[in-house]
């Protein structure tokens, strides 16, 4: 029997979903227009990248709660979904880490320069 707790469950990993993914489209143009420029501030890379992992590691959960939910989690898709969720942690971790040692040294004003060519395509 579903109780309440896993459709609650389900609810909420779905809104930190479209949460994660609204954030990630509305600083798309932020990004463009920093790689297009060339330089790139390594706290707001560092949070893009914690981001996109959090958001594929809440698509795992919503998977794997959707089929504990509706009842098709064999032990195939489950050693996948449980492999899944270990590359998303790791991702996840590796960018709070990121974040972490970046506030704790409080450097935020660190950027990454890409390079450039010109139209030749030299650098």
């Amino acid at each position: 029997m579903i109780d309440w707790i896993d459709w609650s469950l389900l609810v909420l990993y779905t809104a930190a979903v479209w949460c994660a993914t609204y954030v990630l489209i509305a600083h798309r143009s932020y990004f463009a227009e920093r790689f297009k420029v060339g330089v790139v501030s390594a706290f707001m890379l560092a949070m893009l990248f914690f981001l996109v992992a959090y958001d594929i590691k809440m698509l795992i959960a919503v998977w794997m709660r959707s089929s504990e939910v509706f009842g098709y989690r064999t032990e195939a898709v489950q050693d996948l979904q449980r492999g899944l969720w270990l590359l998303s942690q790791l991702g996840t971790t590796t960018g709070l880490a990121i974040l972490a040692v970046l506030t704790y040294t409080r450097r935020y004003d660190l950027w990454f320069v890409l390079r450039k060519y010109d139209k030749k395509g030299e650098e």
